[in-house]
This record gives structure tokens, C-alpha cells and sequence, in this order.
């Protein structure tokens, strides 16, 4: 073998061993999000009676921002932000299900060949986008998804493997055998990682929990239900909490277990907010569900607040962060610089990696969100069912209200305030106190933000 075979073999091996060793300085990815649950209900935002000591102890370890923000307060189109790193508005999956369709005497349709065209069209909108997963696994990534999914198959979303089907015959809508993970064990996220060690993980874990069906093991229903004070509704929800904070704790053991957890980018986020209501609630006329007002599907704190995690032992610090605006379109932008993969061009949310590795601070001044009805009256156009947008900046949180249709749900969507609201969120952070006729400035340096960051349509605006 001649010298320049030896040198170039040599070179090979030394390029391969490079190959490999940087491969492996890529993260693996968890990424937790939780289904239907408050801001203020998990130990370390400081409820006083829900327990949730991995979730405490996850914060601890972790880069926390406890002002975060998801900019929308329903589960369908706030995922869809996560898997994309958009807006409602931009990713166009902007509620939950298409509008229903009238049949000849008028009553609504929502099952036949017609409607499912219309579900199909919907999911498609996914399509058009770099998901997370899809980049994720286009560069080395093996990509499990786990829990909630509504759009088709988990492969239309870019995931290498997953457990939802999405086949409307077999009751693909949501999540379909997704939703057994967490509520029937861990053992698929285990098999998945143990199946092929050579390739770093991305895992989606979006269970349906503390979502309802309120069901959880009676050892903690009774825990709770034993507590002063505590309504048997509250009890169900406050252990439907307890419930998914030990599956979190259940995770975190197995990467300590099978020495992962210094390799592994742990992400937490809430989909959206949930307050669960008793006979004692003060509900509107013809309310009927089992969350109360200014909760899910508002764009009050108690529908779109989260705290914002990230912990990665060997390149993050933990601290706790109480006064940063961060995002979910954050997460994208960020999970992908960490793991080394080009982020699309375009994307609104901003890069967290280097302020979490290097306790930089944020420079962006506000942050934005926007609420639409349930169902989707033109799949092809948002703002048709945009009912309020909102802006943070500062202590300030200003909300416009808009005209878009309500075809179902009206007791949910009912906007009884069509005047702007401002808050300030240091003194209020559960938002009585309206401040806008006190501070006519402020609401309009904010509403020109809003008009600046996404322009609608004057026929949706009120006077």
C-alpha cells in the first residue's frame, strides 16, 4: 500500500471519528407540553395546593422564564406554532375544526364526505411548512411523536416515527393512539429511544393531560378531595396535575437512568390555559363547559400564560427568570440552533440559545398573540374568525376585540367588552381592573404595534 493510499485512508478515518464525535455533541431534544392547565397550577408559580415536585424540581434545574406566553389559547393552532414557529394567522391553522356545513333544513353537519374534504384541506396547511421534526430529522434526527396531534398522520408533520395514524374511520381527529401515552404509561418514548442509539432523539410528549376526561388514580383523587376546603371538581383537576407531573418525573428518571440527561435538551410548555370551574363560578349565560371564563379559548393570562423551560446540564445555567416576554414561537428558532440545524429564514420568534447559554438578555420589547373562534369559517382566510388580539409590553397587556364569526360555541366566544382593555400586569395579573380610559397613550402606542405586526381587515374592527 503506497504512502498517499495510507495518508488518505488515514484522513478518512480521522474525518469519520470528527463526524461522529460531533454528532454526538448534538443534543437530544425532550420536548413536554402540557394540555389544559393554568400558569399558576404547578408548585413553583406557587399554587398552594397541587403538588408538583418534578415539575419544581425541573424549574430549578432549568433556564425558566416565568412569563411566558403561548399566542394563542386553544390546543389545535397553539401545537401547530410549536411544530412551526408561526402564527396562527401565517401557519393558517387558526382553531380546532373547520365551521360546520348546513345541510337543506338548516341544522349543522359535521361527519360526511363533504366535511371530511374540508378536515383535509385544513391538515394540509401543514404541509407547506418546515415543521421542527421535518428539519430536525433532514439532518440526523430520529423524530417520535407522542400525545396531541391533529394533523394526519404524524408523518405529515416530518415525524420519523409516532402513534397517531390520523384515519378518520378508526377516530383519528386529535391525537388518536397518541393520547394512551402518559394516561397507559412511557414504555413507547422508552422503546423508541432504545431502538437505535447511534442517532440523537427529538421526542413530541403532548399528552392529554391534566386535560379532561377528569379521570385520575383514585389514590389522588382522594389525596386532594381530603384537603380543606377543596370541591370534588377542584380535586379531580388539582390530581389530573399531580398526574402529569409524575410521568414528568417518570422521564427524568429514565434519562438519569440510562445516563442521558447531561446530552439531553429538556423543553417545557403549556398548549394552553385551563380553570376549572365549580358551582361556586360565575358563568355567562348559557355556559356550559367544564372550564370557566377567562380561561381556554380567551386571550386572558388564564388562557395563554406558561412558563417557558429549557434545561440542558452541560451548556445552560439555571436560574429563574421573572421578568423576561418570552414565546412559543421561540422554541423552534431555539431548539434548532442548539442541535445545529440552519433555522428558516422569516421565522418571528427569536433565538433563545445564546441567552440561555450565555444569561444575555432579551431586546425585544413586546410580544403578540391573537384568538380565534373554535371553527374555522374560511379555512383560507384567518381573519375571518379572529375575535381579539393582544400585546404585551412592559407591565402593560392591551386586548382589541374584533368581529370575526362565531359559528359554535357562542357562550365561549360572547364579547361583551367590544372597547380596548388594558391591564397592568404587575399590580393585576388576573386582569379586573380595565385602565384604558386612564391611559389613552399607551393604548394607542400598543394598537399601533399591533397594527404594525399584522395588518386585518377594517370591516373586523370595531369603532
Amino acid at each position: 500500500m503506497g504512502m498517499n493510499t495510507r495518508n488518505f485512508l488515514l484522513s478518512l478515518v480521522v474525518l469519520l471519528v470528527f463526524f461522529q464525535f460531533a454528532q454526538a455533541k448534538r443534543p437530544n431534544v425532550l420536548l413536554i407540553i402540557s394540555d389544559d392547565q393554568s400558569w399558576t397550577d404547578l408548585g413553583f408559580m406557587g399554587h398552594r395546593i397541587i403538588e408538583t415536585p418534578h415539575l419544581d424540581r425541573l424549574a430549578k434545574q432549568s433556564v425558566t422564564f416565568r412569563r411566558g406566553y403561548v399566542p394563542t389559547a386553544l390546543c389545535r393552532p397553539s401545537l401547530a406554532t410549536i411544530a412551526t414557529g408561526l402564527y396562527p394567522h401565517q401557519h393558517f391553522i387558526s382553531g380546532n375544526d373547520p365551521a360546520p356545513l348546513r345541510n337543506a333544513r338548516g341544522r349543522r353537519v359535521v361527519r360526511g364526505a363533504k366535511y371530511q374534504k374540508l378536515r383535509n384541506e385544513l391538515i394540509r396547511h401543514i404541509d407547506r411548512h418546515p415543521t421542527l421534526p421535518r428539519l430536525l430529522a433532514k439532518n440526523g434526527y430520529r423524530c417520535f411523536q407522542t400525545g396531541k396531534w391533529w394533523e394526519g398522520n404524524h408523518r405529515r408533520g416530518g415525524f420519523t416515527d409516532g402513534m397517531t395514524h390520523g384515519d378518520p374511520k378508526r377516530g383519528g381527529r386529535h391525537g388518536d393512539l397518541g393520547l394512551r401515552i402518559g394516561r397507559q404509561g412511557l414504555k413507547p418514548i422508552y422503546d423508541f429511544i432504545e431502538k437505535d442509539t447511534s442517532k440523537p432523539f427529538f421526542v413530541w410528549y403532548a399528552p392529554f393531560l391534566p386535560h379532561t376526561p377528569h379521570n385520575p388514580p383514585q389514590r389522588l383523587f382522594k389525596k386532594y378531595l381530603n384537603k380543606p376546603n377543596v370541591h370534588p371538581r377542584l380535586a379531580k383537576y388539582y390530581a389530573m396535575c399531580d398526574w402529569f407531573d409524575e410521568t414528568c418525573g417518570a422521564l427524568m428518571s429514565y434519562l438519569d437512568r440510562k445516563k442521558l440527561t447531561d446530552d439531553t435538551l429538556v423543553v417545557y410548555v403549556t398548549d394552553n390555559g385551563w380553570i376549572q370551574r365549580t358551582p361556586k363560578t360565575k358563568l355567562p349565560k348559557g355556559w356550559r363547559t367544564q372550564f370557566a371564563p377567562r380561561s381556554k379559548q380567551s386571550p386572558y393570562e388564564g388562557g395563554v400564560r406558561t412558563p417557558i423551560m429549557f434545561r440542558w446540564p452541560k451548556n445552560y445555567t439555571a436560574r429563574m427568570d421573572n421578568h423576561s416576554l418570552v414565546s412559543s414561537i421561540d422554541l423552534m428558532p431555539t431548539i434548532l440552533t442548539a442541535c445545529e440545524v440552519k433555522v428558516p429564514q422569516g421565522l418571528p420568534g427569536i433565538d433563545l440559545h445564546q441567552i440561555c447559554k450565555n444569561k444575555a438578555k432579551i431586546k425585544r420589547k413586546q410580544i403578540f398573540g391573537e384568538s380565534f373562534a373554535h371553527d374555522i369559517v374560511d379555512i383560507q382566510d384567518p381573519s375571518k374568525s379572529l375575535l381579539y388580539r393582544w400585546c404585551i409590553r412592559g407591565k402593560w397587556k392591551l386586548l382589541l376585540t374584533y368581529k370575526g364569526k362565531v359559528d359554535r360555541y357562542p357562550q365561549v366566544h360572547r364579547r361583551t367588552i367590544t372597547a380596548p382593555q388594558l391591564f397592568d400586569l404587575h399590580a393585576d395579573p388576573h386582569e379586573r381592573t380595565n385602565l384604558a380610559k386612564s391611559n389613552p397613550e399607551i393604548v394607542n402606542s400598543l394598537s399601533k404595534e399591533l397594527v404594525s405586526w399584522w395588518k386585518v381587515p377594517k370591516r373586523l374592527r370595531y369603532p
